[in-house]
């Protein structure tokens, strides 16, 4: 049987994941939810 109490002690993230991560979250990305509000504001205006 695996014992995952020794499988979690051995575990160590990928050095790519942690380094994808730092790149997503310093990009100020555009989402849905923005694109919509930009929409919305632009019909507003008009």
């Amino acid at each position: 049987m695996i014992n995952f109490d020794e499988e979690l002690a051995k575990y160590q993230p990928s050095l790519e994941v942690e380094q994808a991560e730092e790149t997503i979250y310093k990009n100020d990305l555009t989402d849905v939810t923005d694109i919509i509000k930009d929409i919305i504001n632009e019909i507003k205006n008009k």
